[in-house]
């Protein structure tokens, strides 16, 4: 007679609930569902994201009709696939699932296509990114994209401790502080940069836009690639560049 090991067990019991979780967001409207993956699979690793399940059933998703849980199951196997890049230095996981990440990267260039909502939209240039594996910041470019906002550091040790970009509603200008804590900051207008000079991922991304019919984010793209100003030693510095560097 023989029994299984409690290691054996344990890991039975969790591509069980792995496999639940996946086929509960499969469904859609479960967001319950989709927050669980993100905690277990990217947050606290507690689900194996090298299980054959994980990229195999998140391209099945990625592939279907259904555009929100489509654009979910992109946006999370992209950043498993960064985290997993950064985390062991090497490209193996991508490396072993180069087939479904190429279906992955075809169905987020064909749901970025179709997708009018600007910060969806903003989230499917971030997966693109990340399935292709080329830049490890796309996260907190595009943050600043949907969110209108930047928290840097001046690069100058005499500089500001913390520099805020802002791009959208409230204006386009740098500031010691938070505007949306205080009326009378003190700010200084940005300096976005010339499309026509736009180099690289910048170039690529402003035309994915432009080509998409979202003027806006190509917009705010120029400002996150231009230069702000710092307010304690008033030198320009570039927005992305201070990106890249808090990104490590």
């Amino acid at each position: 007679m023989t029994t299984s090991s409690p290691l054996t067990r344990a890991d039975d019991a969790d591509s069980d609930r792995l496999r639940a979780l996946l086929e509960r967001a499969a469904k859609g409207r479960d967001s319950q569902a989709w927050s669980d993956l993100w905690t277990e699979l990217y947050h606290n690793g507690s689900l194996d994201v090298a299980n054959p399940l994980v990229l195999h059933t998140l391209t099945d998703m990625a592939e279907g009709d259904h555009a929100d849980t489509a654009a979910s199951a992109l946006f999370l196997a992209g950043a498993l696939l960064v985290q997993a890049d950064q985390r062991y230095e090497t490209r193996d996981l991508r490396d072993r699932h180069a087939p479904e990440v190429a279906r992955l990267l075809a169905a987020a260039h064909r749901w970025r296509q179709v997708t009018a909502d600007r910060n969806d939209y903003c989230h499917l240039l971030e997966a693109v990114l990340n399935l292709e594996g080329d830049i490890h910041w796309a996260q907190d470019l595009i943050w600043g994209v949907v969110n209108e906002e930047y928290e840097l550091e001046c690069p100058d040790p005499d500089g500001c401790a913390s520099l805020w970009v802002i791009t959208g509603e409230r204006g386009f200008f740098s500031a010691a502080e938070d505007n949306a804590l205080s009326d009378d900051v003190e700010t200084y207008p940005l300096h976005p940069a010339d499309p026509r000079a736009l180099e690289g991922v910048g170039r690529r991304l402003y035309d994915l836009a432009l080509a998409d019919g979202h003027e806006d984010v190509a917009r705010a793209l120029t400002y996150a690639f231009g230069e702000a100003t710092c307010p304690e030693y008033e030198q320009r510095l570039s927005v992305v560049g201070q990106v890249m560097a808090s990104s490590g």
